[in-house]
């Protein structure tokens, strides 16, 4: 199938973080992961480290087979990271000290020196960078601009809609990623995905890849993350073929 899953295993870590405890291991929900047919791992190491912290980012860095997307803040020192664990890709997106997960996209045009300072660094080293952004024209060309090689668009609006009241959002995001493709730009998109709306977003013809975390570590809690990664691929494939439309 021409699209990917790449799962987030942040909340695995948070649920860690609650406790203390050395478990569970995100490393170990990571393995689970790609066992599933997951294609990729993704980790957001945040500058405060409530949930993944470095060890985490090391291990996974060796252990994962697919794909190790490292999600961070353009910052100095998530920069230097980076550069020395070295992930296949790295995604830059905003980040707040007081929000529960990243909200909104990043601001490529407000920042763009910074913006194509970070893409530079991180490109010289060998990593691919994506840039998670809103489907705005704008912010897609001067991701483009910058050196990005991909964009993930924010799906968090068409998600949190009910589901009657999705199509704008829905229509923008398949805009967004059109236009994006027509920029050389690889397509991805994620925030918000469950197995109940993600059928219209891997439908989306440019879309090539989907990083979704919260969902599958909430299915996890109830059918196991075996389970909750093969449902999920279940829902994107019936999507991709239309018989989730």
């Amino acid at each position: 199938m021409d699209i990917a899953l790449h799962v987030n295993i942040d909340h695995v870590a948070t649920l860690r973080q609650a406790r203390g405890t050395r478990y569970p291991d995100p490393v170990e929900a990571a393995l689970a992961a790609e066992r599933a047919g997951a294609h990729g791992i993704t980790a957001h190491l945040r500058e405060d480290r409530r949930h993944v912290n470095d060890r985490d980012i090391r291990v996974l860095r060796e252990v994962v087979q697919g794909t190790f997307n490292l999600e961070m803040a353009a910052t100095d020192e998530m920069i230097a990271i980076a550069i020395a664990t070295r992930p296949h890709h790295v995604t830059l997106v905003p980040e707040r000290r007081e929000e529960r997960t990243t909200e909104g996209g990043l601001d490529v045009l407000g920042q763009r020196a910074h913006i194509e300072r970070c893409v530079r660094a991180l490109s010289s080293v060998g990593i691919r960078v994506s840039l998670f952004i809103a489907p705005d024209p704008a912010q897609i060309d001067a991701s483009a601009e910058v050196g990005a090689v991909q964009i993930e668009l924010h799906t968090g609006e068409y998600a949190h809609e009910p589901a009657g009241r999705r199509a704008s959002q829905l229509l923008a995001l398949a805009k967004g990623a059109a236009h994006a493709a027509g920029r050389g730009l690889r397509v991805a998109a994620g925030h918000g995905l469950t197995r109940e709306n993600v059928g219209p977003i891997a439908a989306i013809p440019a879309c090539v890849e989907l990083n979704i975390g919260h969902a599958i570590v909430a299915d996890a809690v109830i059918s196991g993350f075996d389970g909750a990664v093969r449902a999920m691929l279940d829902a994107m494939y019936r999507g991709r073929s239309g018989a989730g439309r």
